[in-house]
């Protein structure tokens, strides 16, 4: 089993794209970076701890390589955005790929240059390719918010913007 560690805006939202997979064995949503020591969720909606919220994912590469992971991840963001997702707008929603090993990252540089010669974007592809530091679960009501909550969570989702950006980028 190896770690994958994905930001992209709101981590709720990264969770169901990933969860029915194949040799995906879990995700849990949580924090990474910044600088408060098991940080609560009052205190990264703040933008203030240099938290980005991120789902981690245990999978088995011999089921579902790492490149699948890329090719999953990069649909639920928008690329072109340095400082949030959509009318996500703290830091905390800035989107990153949180590399656990030195493969994991010539991978994530790989994949982010390739999607930049696509053409698919107006803007360059600036997504932060940076080494995972400390994990933080989130408090448990976070996890697997999408089911425990679907009408606000589908509220929430409506108001990020998300969907708008999987239109316009991932159609």
């Amino acid at each position: 089993m190896e770690k994958a560690t994905f930001a992209g805006g709101c981590f709720w939202c990264m969770v169901s794209p990933f969860e029915e997979q194949p040799g995906i064995h879990g995700i849990i949503s949580g924090y990474m970076g910044g600088t408060v020591e098991n940080p609560t969720y009052e205190q990264v909606l703040t933008g203030e701890t240099g938290h980005l919220e991120v789902v981690q994912i245990s999978f088995d590469p011999a089921i579902f390589p790492y490149e699948k992971l890329l090719e999953l991840y990069w649909p639920q963001i928008d690329p072109t955005d340095a400082t949030g997702q959509g009318n996500d707008r703290k830091s905390q929603y800035r989107a990153a790929i949180l590399y656990h090993t030195e493969e994991q990252r010539q991978l994530a540089l790989k994949s982010r240059e390739e999607l930049g010669k696509t053409g698919r974007f107006d803007q360059p592809v600036v997504t932060a390719i940076e080494e995972a530091s400390v994990f933080y679960p989130a408090e448990e009501y976070h996890q697997n918010f999408h089911r425990k909550d679907p009408k606000y969570y589908k509220e929430s989702r409506i108001y990020s913007g998300r969907d708008e950006i999987i239109k316009k980028y991932w159609s």
